[in-house]
């Protein structure tokens, strides 16, 4: 009971002093003010930054194997140098692999090219141009909007037949239906039997600016070489271990590697990536972290500072209270109370800054998400600052010898 009264007389006199000394607080709050908005705002930039980065890299599947010459993310470069000596991926290879496998739900190869694309005298660049079959619409999560996708007799077959991405679609047709139409791939005649549900982006690169062809159409008539990548659905995420060995066993037995011999081919995954995205981000949370805490630490050496004068200052006042009877917790409190409250009106003055900012950084230049839990840790450090920065000044306070204080002028 007495504790409560203790914090509640606290509160009492300590804002008492701040309203006393309006400039002084105020100023005191801006270093505070100036610390927690830049820890804030670098914590709303990551976490945006890294939701938006699931968001794009989901759309690879958790599920899904990607067995390549490649590995996603090489060691060194010499690692990389005996990945190039690595032999192709072929077609026969990718339908042997999904003759032999059991627990795949769906095996779809894929090569990629781009090219120019044209339709009357319109044209479009760089476009992505991409040879797979049917399953592709499973291990990508692809959909069409308009038309058809690939049939296992288009698959088989050599009609020069496409799907258009969006982009492709609005950039090539301008509001005309491109069913039926005819476009010019590299020079070749294909025929649009479908269009794409828009994607968006990823990685910066649009998923819309791209077109599908049949793969034995592709090798005909785009590239003969290219390096083939096999997407592999497991059937669910709970057999993921037991898919990637099985295909790994099953390529190894297709590529015909003797047991001594290492594997000529790497099997991906959308974990690898995410990996890799959250290594960086630490290391840049690391750096923003210590260059944003010397804001703060600026700011709480602002707040001892302040707390000090206000010591000396109120000197009389505290040797009047002691003389009366107050206990050294009391005073000790006191002055914390007061610190902390300087520190947790800058925390809060910072977050609604920051909650401004972070609406215009999203508008403007990448997503940022202030999310409930920056918001309790940023009120928890500005909290922890006070104390912190307080606690020196509230102890000198509390130790005071009441008979000297009062002496004092």
């Amino acid at each position: 009971m007495n504790l409560l009264f203790e914090l509640r007389e606290g509160f009492g006199i300590s804002w008492a002093a701040l309203r006393a000394n309006k400039m002084r607080s105020a100023l005191a709050t801006l270093g505070i003010v100036i610390g927690i908005l830049t820890v804030t705002l670098m914590g709303a930039a990551i976490n945006g930054l890294n939701q938006a980065f699931i968001r794009n890299v989901s759309a690879l599947g958790a599920n899904v194997f990607y067995v390549s010459r490649y590995k996603w993310f090489n060691n060194s470069y010499e690692d990389w140098m005996n990945m190039r000596r690595r032999p192709k991926i072929t077609l026969a290879e990718a339908e042997n692999l999904a003759r032999l496998l059991t627990i795949a739900q769906a095996v779809a190869p894929t090569a990629e090219d781009d090219d120019p694309v044209k339709y009357q005298n319109r044209s479009a660049d760089s476009v992505t141009v991409i040879g797979t079959t049917e399953a592709y619409l499973q291990t990508s999560g692809v959909d069409v909007a308009d038309g058809r996708f690939l049939t296992v007799a288009d698959s088989e077959g050599t009609q020069p037949i496409c799907i258009i991405g969006n982009d492709v679609a609005t950039n090539l047709f301008r509001g005309e239906s491109p069913l039926g139409k005819r476009i010019r791939i590299a020079d070749q005649s294909f025929q649009v039997v479908g269009v794409l549900q828009k994607q968006g982006m990823m990685f910066g690169n649009s998923l819309d600016n791209r077109i599908i062809l049949p793969l034995r159409e592709f090798l005909t008539d785009i590239y003969s070489r290219p390096n083939i990548t096999i997407q592999v659905k497991a059937g669910s995420t709970g057999q993921l271990d037991e898919a990637q060995e099985e295909l790994r066993q099953v390529m190894r037995r297709v590529r015909h590697l003797r047991p001594d011999q290492p594997d000529n081919f790497s099997i991906n995954q959308q974990d690898q990536i995410v990996k890799w995205f959250h290594e960086q981000t630490a290391v840049i949370a690391g750096i923003g972290l210590f260059i944003t805490s010397l804001a703060l630490f600026v700011g709480g050496i602002g707040i001892m500072n302040i707390m000090f004068v206000s010591v000396v200052e109120r000197t009389r006042e505290i040797g009047v209270r002691k003389a009366i009877g107050a206990k050294h917790r009391t005073i000790l409190l006191q002055f914390l109370i007061e610190a902390a409250s300087i520190c947790l009106f800058g925390g809060l003055i910072a977050l609604g800054i920051a909650w401004l900012a972070t609406l215009a950084v999203t508008q403007w230049l990448f997503p940022a998400n202030l999310s409930a839990g920056i918001v309790i840790i940023s009120v928890v450090v500005s909290i922890l600052t006070g104390v912190v920065s307080g606690f020196l000044p509230a102890w000198r306070a509390a130790r005071m010898d009441p008979v000297e204080a009062l002496r004092s002028e």
